[in-house]
Order: C-alpha cells, then sequence, then structure tokens
C-alpha cells in the first residue's frame, strides 16, 4: 500500500512541475526562443537549447527564465534572512556566528570564500541593517556588496 501511495505522489508531483514549465521545463529555449511552442519538434528543440547550453542550471539557481519555482539559493537566502533577521543583525556587526554561518551555508558559499563572505557583511553593516531596513533591503545590500567582490560574484547565479 505503501508503495502505492509514493507512486501516486510522484505522479502527481511530476504531472504538477510538467504542467508548471511546460514539456521542455524551464529555461532559454522556453521562455525565449520558443515561448509559444505548440507542436512536438518545438519543445523538443526547446529541451534541447535548454538543457545543452546551460541556461537551465543558471534559470534554476536564479529563479530566471521560467525557473522561479526551483527556489534557488539567492530565494532560500531571501526567506532565511526574513526569519532570522535580529539574529543575523546581530552576527554582521561581529562578523561571525552560527546565523551569518547559517546563511553562508543556504547561499552555497563555499569555505574558501566565506571569511571573505564574513567580511563584507560586517564591512556593509550600516547599509544591511539600518533603523528602517526591511529584509528585503538588507538582502538587496548583501547582494549589490556581493555583487562588488570579484570572489562572491560568482554566487549571484
Amino acid at each position: 500500500m505503501k508503495k502505492l501511495i509514493a507512486a501516486a505522489a510522484l505522479v502527481t508531483a511530476s504531472s504538477m512541475s510538467f504542467a508548471a514549465s511546460g514539456p521542455a521545463g524551464c529555461g532559454l529555449g522556453t521562455a525565449v526562443v520558443f515561448p509559444d511552442a505548440n507542436e512536438w519538434y518545438e519543445h523538443v528543440l526547446a529541451a534541447t537549447t535548454n538543457g545543452t547550453s546551460g541556461n537551465q542550471t543558471f534559470g534554476m539557481t536564479s529563479g530566471t527564465l521560467g525557473c522561479e519555482a526551483a527556489n534557488g539559493p539567492l530565494k532560500l537566502a531571501k526567506a532565511f534572512m526574513n526569519d532570522n533577521m535580529d539574529q543575523l543583525a546581530i552576527d554582521a556587526a561581529r562578523g561571525e556566528g552560527e546565523t551569518l554561518a547559517a546563511l553562508s551555508e543556504v547561499m552555497g558559499i563555499e569555505s574558501t570564500d566565506k571569511a571573505t563572505f564574513n567580511a563584507t557583511v560586517k564591512a556593509n553593516f550600516d547599509t544591511m541593517f539600518n533603523a528602517e531596513a526591511t529584509a528585503e533591503d538588507a538582502y538587496q545590500s548583501l547582494t549589490q556588496a556581493m555583487a562588488a567582490d570579484v570572489s562572491l560574484q560568482k554566487y549571484l547565479g
């Protein structure tokens, strides 16, 4: 019985994801090259474009190109910041701490770049966590600071 329920859940989940992005999945082929694909060969070409050019992976990571439902690391980081704003501000002011370490994990920061990430967050504390800042403001300030650092740019998609 458990196998039957698991199979039904799998079929339902896969058909729901199929409907969200269409048969070709998300990516440049679906979003730009063949946005109104109706014929089977258009779906095949869209899927080929999505898979071979590496843009589907980019779309899933960054939440673009019709892959918004993929919830890449940046979307997870935004949600994490929203849920942990107060403790993150304390850790950011010090440039270290469990919440800051957890944020770096959520964002996929490699161990070789964590010291740079922590220092960048600490250096940009005033813009990220001013008195009127929301989690969205802090997130935008964080991504801008990361974009300005060569070693952290790769985490922005």
